[in-house]
């Protein structure tokens, strides 16, 4: 028995030992971010030769995406919960069943999902209550993004996957290849380029989706053909306790995510009443600030991901000691980040655009946002590390209390007061500084530990 015993702890350790730490994690994530951000700010650059409503119309089809999008978060939230629990126990059969049942439940969300964006485009376009000539444009974005759903679906649901099994560079690889076609197509496609017809803001959608594809047809390829981390197994098969299980974890994120986008689009809507050119400044602004979000982004993998393998293998200590760390490296980074990009914030406004107030309300945001980079840092980190334990329904609740109870309070007091856009975009830092405080509060609990009731993982196996 304690030989047994002995086997079970050396096979820990030596899985603790080859388990990625939270920089060989992040690095990854970070980059292909990072990759992802400057094609956006290529996209934005390119876009922006259009005018000032180009921009807005861009900014508005991609929230209304993200809005059409929220199931397919609260699939994935399920996804990297129960894949890295499954990993960290090592039952690699379970991982696969957990792919495969999010692929199916992603393309199925996603299918249903492109009707309504390229029926009713113009109806949500509208939502915003821009000036027509911004709807129009807005509408084209949406009805032919909305035509390549099925290919981000695949894509969200494979990486996130692969992530949470520890596995964040062939996402990196694959975003690469994606942003590199993306960069041509929509070049290509908004100024007829290289043989391909003139669309202008439909070019941009349409070079977007099928960029995407592309990155779907290669890691489907890949997966299909068991060249992937994570493979199909050899029994697994759609279960209905699987799908429950995932929606468990997954609907609070789904309810976060309506949340947040239905409290976005409020905060759009006051700062619509400003005219376009705010609304612009928003959408340049949070693209070059997106240099400093993807860190986060990145650490918030790395959190979810070993928080939920070490839970998996029954290290709860381990658990929690990964989630402080990716917190405090991303903070460092972030503010880093953020710094520099607050210090050249005018020059690189005046090179995506050259409408003068649309530059200088740019600035002003880039300065107010970037000057929350720490609590933007410990809201990614915390967040993502207590959606890898399943505790899903606590970042909801910061949600309705950041977005809701603090920035549109502030925000339609400031507009009711007749204060300016300025101190429209200032009410973003009272919501970061309400989910840092209660993120950082409920991870220091540690209630999160025991958020998903499974029983206890079975021993490792050993050899004998």
């Amino acid at each position: 028995m304690t030989a047994v015993a002995t086997d079970i702890s050396a096979d820990q350790t030596r899985l603790e030992h080859t388990r990625p730490g939270i920089w060989e994690l992040a690095w990854p994530a970070i980059t292909s971010n990072l990759l992802m951000s400057a094609v956006g700010m290529v996209d934005i650059k390119i876009v922006g030769t259009l005018g000032a409503s180009a921009i807005a119309a861009t900014t508005t089809g991609h929230r209304i995406l993200f809005i059409m999008q929220a199931v397919l978060m609260a699939i994935t939230t399920g996804t990297t919960a129960l894949v890295a629990r499954a990993w960290g126990a090592n039952d690699r059969e379970e991982a696969a069943r957990v792919t495969l049942t999010s692929v199916w439940l992603c393309v199925g969300v996603a299918l249903a999902m492109t009707a309504p964006g390229v029926l009713f485009a113009d109806q949500l376009a509208g939502i915003f209550r821009l000036e027509p000539e911004t709807v129009a444009l807005a509408a084209q974005f949406i009805r032919w993004l909305s035509l390549f759903n099925i290919a981000f679906a695949i894509n969200i649901a494979l990486g996130t996957a692969l992530r949470a099994a520890g596995d964040t560079v062939t996402p990196l690889w694959v975003g690469a290849v994606t942003n590199f076609v993306n960069v041509i197509l929509v070049y290509s496609l908004v100024f007829g380029e290289f043989g391909m017809p003139e669309m202008g803001i439909a070019g941009a959608a349409l070079g977007s989706g099928l960029a995407f594809s592309v990155g779907a047809i290669i890691l489907l390829a890949l997966w299909l053909r068991g060249r992937l981390l994570i493979g199909i197994g050899r029994r697994v098969h759609f279960t209905r306790d699987l799908v429950r299980r995932l929606l468990r974890i997954g609907y609070p994120a789904a309810l976060e995510q309506a949340a947040w986008q239905g409290g976005f689009i409020a905060f759009m809507w006051i700062l619509a009443a400003y005219g376009t050119a705010p609304f612009a400044a928003y959408g340049i602004g949070a693209n070059i600030l997106s240099f400093s979000f993807v860190v986060g982004f990145g650490f918030s993998i790395a959190g979810s991901t070993l928080v939920g393998q070490h839970l998996g293998a029954g290290d709860p200590d381990g658990a929690e000691h990964s989630g402080w760390r990716a917190m405090q490296m991303s903070v460092v980074v972030m503010v880093i980040f953020g710094s520099v990009i607050i210090g050249f914030a005018e020059p690189i406004a005046s090179f995506l655009i050259d409408d003068p107030e649309v530059i200088r309300l740019t600035v002003v945001f880039i300065y107010v946002l970037g000057s929350v980079q720490a609590l933007m840092a410990i809201e990614f980190s915390i967040g993502g590390a207590l959606r890898g334990a399943g505790d899903t329904r606590y970042p909801f609740f910061t949600v309705l209390a950041g977005l809701f109870g603090a920035r549109l309070s502030l925000s339609f007091l400031f507009w009711w007061l007749g204060w300016t856009a300025e101190w429209i975009f200032a009410a973003l830092i009272a919501d970061y500084i309400v989910k840092a405080t209660m993120l950082s509060l409920r991870f220091r609990s540690g209630r999160w530990k025991t958020a998903i009731a499974d029983p206890a993982p079975a021993p490792v196996p050993t050899t004998t």
